[in-house]
């Protein structure tokens, strides 16, 4: 990481010569946003929030060389605002991205052109299926998805084969997110305030992790450090926190990072080490927190601030792009040199 001890100042979107931030607007508020993980093809696709039927999603094209972002000609509706856009891992020819919201739908990607490729519905008795908060794709194993959903269950989808691998009842209440560790692991997270980990080897049981202090607390989100699978993060409704867990010491987070003065919205770890991780929240702030190799104490400083124009809703910190940092706020999508 270079500039990282720095404090990166906003930009007004007209100044596109700092290069430590790039600015595109878009013609409606966004809340999804993914990078593809293809080092050839810096694309980043953006999803519409507009409380319609009918959002869209764009696909956008990065430079590097020039720290430019512009529209490609795919743009596509959507039913519902999506609640999460991600693109495949380890793509090979073709580059698929994968929307959830009232179903986990997949898109073929091609230069100037889209297609939707399969919509998945688990619902046995109804055209209709509850809602899907979140999903994660499987980087070990790629036909594999895992959704979360309002209706208290995950499921694990083979996309190569159109089926369901496996639908748990994995919390007490709505799932609000999902996230691999290993090939057949996962976690998620719930509104009934706690973080479980499944294997698929067994799926008759689970294991708490985490509990919210304050009873039914919901947690939001969840995100597995790639780089150190002993840790993952999670978030609280209406909390300024980052709760940092070791899942080999259940219950006791082995760190709180609360720097932001608002509630924290979004986290990501960083793709190349496993000491840092991005928060962002309600503060307009992006922070970048470098955590302690043995821990500590919780009066841990950010190591980096970026002050954006409005409430943070979305972050994404990609593989592909290990320098950037992408943010999303009011119709804003940012890119953030790290």
């Amino acid at each position: 990481m270079d500039n990282t001890s720095t404090t990166l100042e906003s930009q007004i979107h007209s100044d596109q010569t700092n290069p430590n931030s790039i600015t595109y607007s878009s013609p409606f508020t966004l809340y999804s946003m993914a990078i593809s993980s293809s080092s050839q093809s810096h694309r980043l696709a953006i999803g519409s929030f507009i409380e319609e039927y009918s959002n869209k999603i764009n696909i956008l094209d990065f430079n590097p060389q020039t720290l430019s972002i512009k529209p490609t000609p795919i743009s596509f509706t959507h039913p519902y605002p999506p609640t999460k856009l991600m693109f495949q891992p380890n793509p090979n020819s073709k580059q698929l991205l994968a929307s959830s919201g009232d179903f986990l739908r997949l898109y073929s990607l091609q230069e100037t052109s889209s297609e939707l490729l399969s919509v998945f519905n688990n619902s046995k008795s109804s055209e209709y299926c509850a809602p899907l908060t979140s999903f994660d794709w499987n980087e070990l194993e790629p036909r594999r998805i895992g959704t979360s959903s309002i209706d208290t269950t995950c499921t694990i989808w083979d996309i190569e084969k159109g089926v369901v691998e496996t639908q748990l009842i994995a919390h007490d209440k709505e799932v609000n997110d999902i996230a691999w560790g290993e090939a057949g692991v996962f976690a998620s997270v719930s509104a009934d305030g706690s973080v479980r980990v499944f294997d698929l080897r067994d799926k008759e049981h689970s294991t708490i992790i985490y509990e919210s202090p304050q009873p039914d607390t919901p947690l939001l989100r969840l995100a597995w450090n790639k780089q150190d699978l002993r840790y993952m993060a999670t978030i609280l409704m209406d909390s300024n926190k980052i709760v940092i867990l070791d899942i080999r010491s259940p219950t006791l987070p082995v760190a709180e990072l609360e720097r932001h003065r608002g509630s924290v919205n979004a986290i990501s770890w960083a793709p190349t080490s496993s000491q840092h991780i991005c928060s962002a929240g309600d503060d307009a702030q992006a922070l970048i927190w470098e955590l302690p190799t043995v821990a500590g104490p919780n009066g841990i400083d950010p190591m980096s601030m970026y002050l954006a124009g409005a409430e943070i809703n979305q972050l994404q910190w990609s593989a592909a792009m290990p320098d950037w940092i992408a943010i999303a706020f009011e119709n804003k999508l940012q890119l953030l040199k790290v």
